[in-house]
C-alpha cells in the first residue's frame, strides 16, 4: 500500500511539471486623471500564439496597453511612414491598416483597441530589428561574410520609451549613425529630387573623344545635364565634343569612380545609361549592408571599402590615412569581415595557397620547371624536406608547401598585416606595385595589397610607442632582409567591407559594383 501511495505522489508532481503555471492577470482599466487615459487589459490568452518576446513586452506592462498615448502612436507611425528614408519599404510595416485603424480608433471597442495595441507591438518589433540589424541575414545570403551578428534587447527600449515618451528617439538610436550610412541617407534624399526621366539608351561602337563629332553626343549632353555635371550656356545643344563638355565628362567619371581622362568608352557609357531609380535601389542595397555591420567600429580602425579600391585609417572618428588598394578578383573575393589587427611581419616569406597553387602554379611549372627559381620558391614535400624543382610531381602539387623567400620582389613585398580570420586573408605589400595606378583594380586572390604600407606600418607603430618607432627603425629592420613579427599592443581594429554608394561634398558618389551585389540585394529586399 504504501508503494502505490508513493507512486501516486510521483505522478501527481510530473503531472503538476507538465502543467504550464498560469500567468498573474489583472484585467481591471486602469484610469489615468495626469493624462486623462484609459489603459485597457489585454489577457494572455490573446498572445498564445503570438511570439515569446511580444509576450514579455506586454508582460513588463502587466497585460495592459501599451500605444494608449496619442504621442507615442503618433511617433511610431512617422517612423513606419519615414522609413523609405532608411532603405525600407512603409508597406512592409501594416502601414495602410495601421493608418486605418488610427483614423477610426476613438470608434472601436475595446477588444478591438486591444488588437490594435497588438498589431502595434508587433509592428514595433519588426521595424526596430530591421532598423538595428537589417531586413535580411547576411550569413544566409553569403558564405564570405564574417560579421557578428547585431543583437540587442528590445523590451528595456520598448518600456522606456513608452513611459518617458521617447518613441522617436529610441528609433534613432536603434539606426546605425556611422557617417557613411547617413550619407547614404542624405544621397537618397537628393536622388529623390531629380526628376522622373525616361532614359533612352546610348550606343556607340567607338569610344569617343574629345572635338569628336557626332549625332550621340546630344544624348550624352542631355545626360550629363541631367545629373548636373553640364550646363550649356547655349539653347542648341550641338554635335560636337567640346571643351565645355569635356570637363563635365571628367566630373561624372571622377564620380564614379572612373578614370578622369574625358574618354568615353564602355564603362562611361554603363554609367551614363543607368537610370535614376537604378540608382536608388543601389543605395537602398548600400543602406542594408551598413545595417549590418558594427554600430560601433571603435577609436582606432582600419577601413577597407572594396569597390572604392581604397583603405582609410580612421582615429577617433577622423581619418588620418588613406590609400590605395588592390583588391580580390570577381572569382576570387575579397570576403567581407570584421577582426582587430594582430601584428606585422616584416620581410614575410610567402608560402602558396591550395587555390594559387591548383589554378596558377601547377599547370605554369608543369610547363617550365624554371617556374621555381625564377620566383624563389623553395618546395618542401611532406616531411619538411627541400625538394628540387626537377624531383617535383606534378600529379601530387597539393601534397608538397611552396614558400617564396623574403625581399622586395616577394609577393607579400615588404610587410604583411596579420589579422585573425578563416579565410586566411591580410594586407600587405606587393611586388606589383604598378597597379596602383590602374583605376580598376579587383585584381588579387583575394587578400588586399595596400600602397606605400610602411608608411602606414610606421604611423600605427608610432602611436604606440613613439620613441622606438619614430626614426629609422623599420628601414633597419627591412635591410636585414630577415623576417621580423612586430605585435600591435593598441586595439586596431580592421573592417573590410562593401558599398558602392555615398555622397561626398554634396556630390553623389557610385562605384562599380565589381562583385555584382547591389541589384541582386535588392530584389531580396523586395521580396
Amino acid at each position: 500500500m504504501k508503494k502505490i501511495t508513493f507512486l501516486l505522489l510521483i505522478l501527481s508532481i510530473i503531472s503538476c511539471k507538465k502543467e504550464a503555471l498560469p500567468v498573474a492577470f489583472d484585467n481591471s482599466i486602469i484610469k489615468d486623471t495626469v493624462l486623462n487615459v484609459i489603459i485597457r487589459p489585454v489577457h494572455p490568452d490573446l498572445l498564445s500564439e503570438k511570439s515569446d518576446s511580444l509576450k514579455l513586452y506586454y508582460q513588463k506592462f502587466n497585460f495592459h496597453e501599451i500605444w494608449y498615448l496619442d504621442e507615442n502612436r503618433k511617433d511610431l507611425i512617422n517612423e513606419i511612414k519615414f522609413c523609405y528614408e532608411d532603405g525600407l519599404n512603409p508597406n512592409d510595416y501594416e502601414i495602410k491598416i495601421i493608418e486605418d485603424l488610427e483614423s477610426k480608433r476613438a470608434k472601436l471597442n475595446d477588444e478591438d483597441i486591444v488588437k490594435y495595441d497588438i498589431l502595434l507591438t508587433e509592428t514595433f518589433e519588426k521595424l526596430a530589428n530591421h532598423l538595428h540589424k537589417g531586413k535580411l541575414n547576411p550569413k544566409e545570403l553569403y558564405t564570405d561574410w564574417d560579421l557578428k551578428p547585431k543583437e540587442i534587447a528590445l523590451s528595456p527600449l520598448l518600456e522606456k520609451g513608452v513611459k518617458e515618451k521617447t518613441i522617436a528617439s529610441t528609433f534613432k538610436d536603434l539606426k546605425p549613425n556611422h557617417i557613411v550610412y547617413q550619407s547614404l541617407k542624405k544621397s537618397l534624399f537628393e536622388i529623390d529630387k531629380f526628376p522622373n526621366v525616361t532614359f533612352e539608351k546610348i550606343a556607340v561602337k567607338n569610344k569617343i573623344v574629345v572635338n569628336d563629332t557626332l549625332p550621340e553626343m546630344v544624348k550624352i549632353k542631355k545626360r550629363l545635364a541631367y545629373w548636373k555635371d553640364y550646363k550649356n550656356k547655349d539653347s542648341i545643344i550641338t554635335w560636337a565634343y567640346d571643351t565645355l563638355t569635356l570637363k563635365a565628362v571628367k566630373r561624372f567619371q571622377a564620380r564614379h569612380g572612373l578614370a578622369p581622362d574625358g574618354v568615353i568608352g564602355i564603362g562611361t557609357l554603363r554609367a551614363l545609361n543607368t537610370t535614376k531609380n537604378e540608382r536608388i535601389e543601389q543605395i537602398f542595397a548600400n543602406l542594408e549592408r551598413w545595417k549590418w555591420y558594427p554600430s560601433d567600429l571603435g577609436k582606432q580602425y582600419l577601413i577597407a571599402n572594396i569597390p572604392d579600391y581604397m583603405l582609410h585609417y580612421v582615429i577617433d572618428n577622423d581619418t588620418v590615412a588613406s590609400h590605395k588598394i588592390v583588391v580580390g578578383t570577381p572569382k576570387r573575393k575579397t570576403p567581407i569581415l570584421s577582426s582587430k589587427l594582430s601584428n606585422f611581419v616584416f620581410n614575410p616569406t610567402w608560402t602558396i595557397p591550395p587555390t594559387i597553387i591548383k589554378e596558377d602554379l601547377t599547370p605554369e611549372a608543369s610547363r617550365n620547371r624554371n617556374y621555381f627559381p625564377s620566383r624563389r620558391l623553395t618546395i618542401y614535400n611532406s616531411q619538411g624536406k627541400e625538394v628540387s624543382p626537377y624531383e617535383w610531381n606534378p600529379a601530387r602539387a597539393n601534397n608538397y608547401k611552396y614558400v617564396q623567400k623574403p625581399g622586395y620582389n616577394n609577393s607579400l613585398g615588404l610587410v604583411k598585416f596579420n589579422f585573425a580570420n578563416r579565410h586566411s586573408v591580410y594586407l600587405h605589400d606587393t611586388n606589383h606595385r604598378e597597379y596602383f595606378v590602374k583605376t580598376y583594380r579587383s585584381l588579387s586572390s583575394g587578400c588586399v595589397r595596400v600602397e606605400n604600407p610602411l608608411v602606414l606600418t610606421k604611423q600605427i607603430l608610432t602611436k604606440t610607442n613613439p620613441n622606438k618607432w619614430d626614426n629609422n627603425e623599420i628601414d633597419s629592420i627591412i635591410k636585414l632582409e630577415k623576417t621580423k613579427t612586430v605585435s600591435v599592443k593598441d586595439t586596431v581594429n580592421v573592417y573590410l567591407f562593401y558599398w558602392t554608394s555615398w555622397i561626398e561634398n554634396d556630390k553623389l558618389q557610385f562605384r562599380d559594383d565589381i562583385y555584382e551585389l547591389d541589384k541582386v540585394l535588392f530584389q531580396k529586399l523586395r521580396n
